[in-house]
């Protein structure tokens, strides 16, 4: 079975999506193979460097108050529990560009390792407030997932998989995917958003038995 999993390393639904999913791909048992791969989508791809107050972001992207805001966090944590991903709010402060994460992961997926870093990734930015533009920040998390660190600076200094990347974006854009996280299984079925695990697991015993 193969997946995309269409999605920003700045979303949260992203994060407890893609632990639901592979939860309910475990619970298929390991007759299942799945085929995983990551693809890019920007929530903010004009962010500039140094990135913005999440509040202030969240305000004037969604019109919404600050004390929605927070209402808001606070549903994403408690999703967060019942997956097993701990979000600590009070340590994301600011939103970043993520398109140097999103290169990263490329090469990464060139290397069979792209599930490990797009959970360093998750867990860096939701778990423990860090810059996920920061190249300093990807080079190590590279390295704690077994990636090279020095080929990992390179693809970061060097500028590579940009135009691999944005033509990923480009072509899911086309697919008429605008929110993430989009599941697409087998090119031919869509699940959005982050899902409950149940239900990720009634759609993948679904489609596998249509075989």
């Amino acid at each position: 079975m193969k997946i995309d999993f269409v999605s920003d390393v700045s979303c949260p639904w992203c994060a407890i999506g893609l632990n639901a999913l592979e939860q309910a791909i475990g619970r298929l048992g390991p007759d299942l193979k799945v085929d995983l791969h990551f693809q890019p989508f920007e929530l903010n791809p004009d962010m500039g460097p140094g990135g913005q107050d999440i509040t202030e972001h969240l305000v004037q992207k969604y019109g919404i108050t600050p004390e929605q805001a927070d209402s808001n966090r606070d549903a994403i944590r408690q999703r967060g529990l019942q997956v097993g991903f701990g979000f600590n709010m009070e340590r994301r402060g600011r939103i970043y560009n993520t398109f140097d994460a999103h290169r990263l992961l490329h090469w990464a997926g060139l290397q069979g390792q792209q599930l490990e870093l797009k959970h360093a990734l998750f867990a860096a930015y939701f778990t423990e407030g860090r810059d996920p533009s920061d190249r300093g920040l990807l080079v190590s998390l590279a390295g704690q997932v077994g990636l090279d660190e020095a080929q990992a600076r390179q693809v970061l200094e060097e500028d590579r998989f940009a135009q691999e990347v944005r033509e990923l974006e480009q072509f899911y854009a086309g697919q008429g995917i605008r929110s993430v996280p989009s599941v697409i299984i087998n090119d031919r079925h869509l699940i959005q958003g982050g899902q409950p695990v149940e239900l990720f697991e009634q759609a993948l015993r679904q489609i596998a038995a249509e075989g």
